[in-house]
């Protein structure tokens, strides 16, 4: 490896160019400890700001429409810089662009508190899915090279906990501010985190960086055309349930999308020095792990979207009472996160990356049983196995893209799974809520005339399917006991037809990513390392 530089950032006079420094900086665990509270606060913002939205949306008379781009703005930025922020640490510094990373994103979280106009907050979560962008995939690369070959899989265990733990506890964290403080607190909180992040990786961070890369001409074509292409895909995947997935606006961004990225798949097997080198896609488990990771964040966030609809709206929990019941699914992934790293340290991803999504089907599988009145005995196992399933994907295919990758490429292999995760994750809400309310709009009338509803009345309540698809039922004050009754039993109904819809499409493609892991995962990262350290 002898293009890496390792160095504190100030050596002292006449120390050798890349030598590892004494002290402090010479630890690659104190690393570790450092990028976990940045990586903590961006998977806790991720998910408390779902729990915020009602009330930004009471406090300064948003639209639906508004709330979505609080969610979509953050989500476009952070997606279409993640590759460029793992560059960017590659070549001019992984100490300095995760710095970097963490100052903006913490100015910007206090920025879009103190916004007091719903245009400021939309403005300001670009911000922060910016400085997001900067901050996420250079957690992974300076892991890469401060860690020993044989301990980088532990280290990516730990990583991968920390991510899991941070995104399951927002919506605990999320419902006990905006309920007891107010929605501005939820974005306040990540001030402390991001200034003892600053102040402990300012002492303990090593700079690490790709030495060749800073002497190499930027690849700003590939920048602009990765860009695009992430944009327009992206938008078209958020906007797919507002316009339609079969309408020409969706299929026109996505298919935009897709050929811009072709575009630059073929301008980067040409550039003399790429944005994102195409030889890293020559090895399967990196190819592999990048579907697997996109496959994971789809079944997690879809599910926990409509699994929160159903414990709040259905059955009528708070948003803290609702994340207490979904502890569950943290635990087993604080668990699963390290176990799977040491698995697939012992036996490659090709054991921990098919178990975790066979994990994640039997999960799913078990959902279809699920009704409207389900005891708590029927919640949390499911809730158990998805928690160890997706903590051991995320650690062996976290494993697989980054370990498989030069470690002069980490950064670029970090920003590589962080956009596959999020391109998943925006997937996997959008079709599964989707599909929810496609399910909800061909079954409700049957359901409620089923539950007693007259056959006319139970006509009249179609215009309340996006109501229904988000498990509300369309009932008031005025109606008669017995009407109001078998309005909830319908429409309750007809979200679970809708539930069990997603729960299907989830298991089945889980069942796919296992396939795929069994059939195209043949080598360990773990040989890849052994030859590199034998190289190095």
């Amino acid at each position: 490896m002898p293009s890496e530089v390792l160095s504190s950032p100030a050596p002292l006079a006449g120390s050798p160019a890349g030598s590892r420094p004494g002290g402090v900086r010479a630890n690659p665990w104190l690393t570790l400890i450092a990028v976990a509270f940045g990586l903590f606060m961006v998977g806790l913002d991720g998910s408390v700001v779902s729990i915020a939205n009602p009330e930004i949306g009471r406090d300064l008379g948003a639209t639906t429409a508004d709330l979505q781009w609080v969610t979509n703005s953050y989500l476009l930025a952070l997606a279409a810089a993640l590759i460029l922020g793992g560059k960017l640490g590659d070549r001019f510094g992984r100490r300095t662009f995760y710095l970097i990373g963490v100052a903006g994103f913490t100015a910007a979280s206090v920025a879009i508190g103190l916004a007091g106009s719903i245009e400021g907050v939309i403005a300001f979560r670009a911000v922060q899915g910016f400085f997001g962008a900067l901050l996420m995939p250079n957690t992974l690369g300076m892991l890469r090279a401060v860690f020993p070959p044989r301990k980088f899989g532990i280290a990516v265990g730990i990583w991968a906990m920390v991510s899991s733990v941070s995104t399951a506890l927002g919506p605990i964290v999320g419902g006990l501010l905006v309920e007891h403080v107010n929605w501005e607190s939820v974005f306040y909180i990540n001030a402390p985190i991001g200034v003892l992040a600053l102040v402990f990786s300012v002492a303990v961070l090593p700079q690490t960086r790709n030495a060749a890369a800073a002497r190499e001409k930027f690849d700003l074509p590939g920048v602009v055309l990765l860009a695009i292409g992430l944009l327009a895909m992206v938008f078209g995947v958020v906007k797919g349930e507002t316009w339609g997935w079969a309408s020409g606006s969706t299929l026109g961004a996505i298919g935009a999308g897709v050929a811009v990225l072709l575009l630059f798949g073929w301008y980067e097997t040409r550039a003399a020095q790429p944005l994102l080198p195409m030889r890293l896609f020559r090895n399967p488990a990196l190819s592999i792990g990048t579907v697997i990771t996109a496959l994971n964040f789809f079944i997690l966030l879809g599910v926990i979207f409509f699994v929160m609809l159903y414990l709040q709206n259905v059955r009528g929990f708070t948003p803290v009472e609702a994340g207490v019941r979904t502890l569950p699914l943290s635990l087993a992934s604080v668990v699963a996160s390290p176990l799977g790293a040491v698995l697939t340290q012992r036996f490659g991803p090709r054991l921990t990356m098919p178990l975790g999504m066979a994990l994640q089907a039997a999960a799913c599988f078990v959902m279809l049983g699920w009704s409207a009145t389900s005891s708590y005995s029927a919640l949390w196992p499911p809730f158990v196995a998805l928690g160890l399933g997706v903590g051991m994907v995320m650690a062996s295919s976290s494993d697989a893209i980054v370990g498989n990758a030069p470690v002069e490429d980490g950064g670029v292999a970090g920003g590589l799974q962080a956009t596959a995760l999020q391109i998943g994750g925006a997937l996997g809400t959008s079709v599964l809520v989707s599909l929810i309310s496609s399910r909800v709009g061909s079954t409700l009338t049957g359901e409620l005339t089923a539950a007693g509803v007259p056959a006319a009345g139970a006509e009249g309540f179609a215009e309340a399917k996006d109501a229904v698809s988000m498990g509300v039922a369309p009932v008031s004050a005025h109606m008669p006991d017995q009407l109001r009754d078998a309005v909830a039993e319908g429409s309750h109904q007809a979200f679970m037809n809708g539930v069990h819809a997603a729960a299907l499409v989830s298991a089945v493609l889980a069942v796919i990513g296992m396939l795929l892991a069994v059939a195209g995962v043949r080598r360990a990262p773990e040989a890849a390392r052994d030859l590199e350290a034998a190289d190095g």
